[in-house]
């Protein structure tokens, strides 16, 4: 991967855990890695424990948000998800979602950031 695509991801990344944290949600960990995979975020709002995949894009216009974490990629983190869950067992007892964040920004034009979250963006696969 191209360095200034780590560096645009590593921003989104941040600026969505930020977001997350000024709505509520508590940031247990980021980039939170096993052999399985990765997982961006994991938080926790209220009693639900929330792994967030984000996805930065540089385009003016949002691609298909319906697909843009595609199946493949849903199973890897959801078999990441169960790792962590066996690592942490203090949050075995709470609820589980996956939400996918996605931001679009063109940092060359030093434009806004735009987000969408989507709460409960796919079903645990595994």
């Amino acid at each position: 991967m191209p360095k200034h695509n780590k560096l645009l991801g590593a921003f989104g990344e941040a600026y969505a855990a930020r977001w997350l944290a000024t709505r509520g949600y508590i940031i247990i960990t980021r980039n939170w890695r096993r052999a399985t995979g990765e997982i961006d975020i994991i938080a926790q709002q209220d009693d639900t424990i929330v792994f967030v995949e984000v996805k930065t894009l540089r385009c003016t216009s949002y691609a298909d948000l319906a697909i843009i974490v595609g199946k493949r990629k849903q199973k890897r983190i959801c078999e990441t998800a169960k790792h962590f869950l066996a690592s942490a067992r203090e949050y075995n007892h709470m609820c589980a979602r996956f939400d996918v964040i996605v931001l679009r920004s063109d940092p060359f034009r030093r434009q806004d950031v735009d987000i969408v979250h989507l709460p409960h963006a796919f079903e645990d696969l595994v």
